[in-house]
């Protein structure tokens, strides 16, 4: 299942569609999604390529969502702090 030795029972994510290996948590948009899904223990999941949306298990490996994540601009450095004192 898992080659890892530190996770040997978590499964990793695998699209079913494209084959990637890269997966987001999704936003549970119906109430189905919100109170049934985490009765069966799964989650909805979408693959960081071609978007697919899918359902798995609450135990596999995805990252959290892209809005969810901390943004940093392309190009744009954080400004530098200065230790002067200047009114």
């Amino acid at each position: 299942m898992n080659d890892s030795p530190d996770k040997p029972l978590i499964p990793p994510y695998h699209c079913r569609d494209c084959g990637s290996e890269v997966g987001f948590r999704s936003r549970r948009r119906t109430l189905t999604e919100r109170f049934l899904l985490p009765l069966f223990l799964l989650m909805p999941v979408r693959c960081g390529e071609c978007f697919r949306r899918d359902y798995r298990l609450i135990f596999t490996q995805v990252r959290d969502r892209l809005s969810d994540a901390p943004r940093i601009m392309p190009g744009k450095q954080p400004a530098p702090t200065s230790n002067r004192n200047v009114a």
